[in-house]
């Protein structure tokens, strides 16, 4: 295992046991959510809708993702470790319930399994793939990430994991960027165009994520 490799996992490790620990115990209520995800399905309800901050992207695919990891996600943005301004003013408005309500009602989207092992990637994309070691977070197949808070990017939309990516690199911006130390330091190796390819690898990788559109847009 490559010194990245044990770092990564490492810290991961770290970060895990710390937020079991910090864990609240907030029970989320399926029902509950799909009312309160009327202020999300006008951009992660319509499937192929773009966004153009901080530059032309598709919103990422969120159902199917896991109740802890939509948690996770919108305390980011609540605490403005993940800087983006509709976000943050939406993540802003929510409760401890009801982030958990929204994050049960978008893991209850999960109607299948990702293959235990993802397509076979170019010598390239493999090459960088485990220069990120990218596999000791996320799962060896991008839908199985060692602890539920993680995202999985398996099948995830290219152009949004390459400005998530690219994210993690910015700093001293106050509206764009991610603030986390591992994801940072592993961005930070790779060229933009390098990103590009992991992104694309990762996209084309058979995942659990979807857009399930709602009523109004049906």
């Amino acid at each position: 295992m490559s010194l990245i490799a044990r770092t990564v996992v490492a810290a991961a490790t770290f970060t895990v046991a710390a937020a079991s620990a910090q864990a609240q115990g907030v029970t989320g209520d399926v029902a509950a959510g799909q009312k309160k995800a009327e202020m999300c399905i006008g951009c992660h309800g319509i499937p192929g809708y773009q966004n153009s901050f901080p530059e032309i992207h598709k919103v990422p695919m969120i159902s199917g993702q896991s109740g802890p990891y939509i948690v996770s996600a919108l305390k980011a943005y609540q605490k403005g470790e993940r800087k983006h301004p509709s976000m943050r003013g939406i993540a802003g408005s929510l409760s401890e319930q009801d982030m958990a309500d929204l994050g049960a009602f978008y893991a209850s989207h999960a109607d299948k399994a990702a293959p235990e092992a993802p397509k076979t990637a170019s010598a390239t994309a493999a090459a960088l793939i485990e220069k990120g070691a990218c596999a000791s977070c996320h799962g060896a197949n991008f839908s199985k990430p060692i602890d539920p808070s993680y995202p999985k990017i398996g099948g995830q939309h290219a152009d949004y994991l390459f400005v998530a990516l690219k994210s993690y690199t910015v700093e001293g911006n106050a509206v764009v960027g991610r603030s986390n130390g591992i994801m940072a330091g592993i961005a930070k190796q790779f060229s933009p165009a390098e990103m590009r390819e992991i992104a694309k690898y990762l996209s084309s990788v058979e995942g659990e994520l979807k857009v399930v559109p709602q009523s109004r847009f049906r």
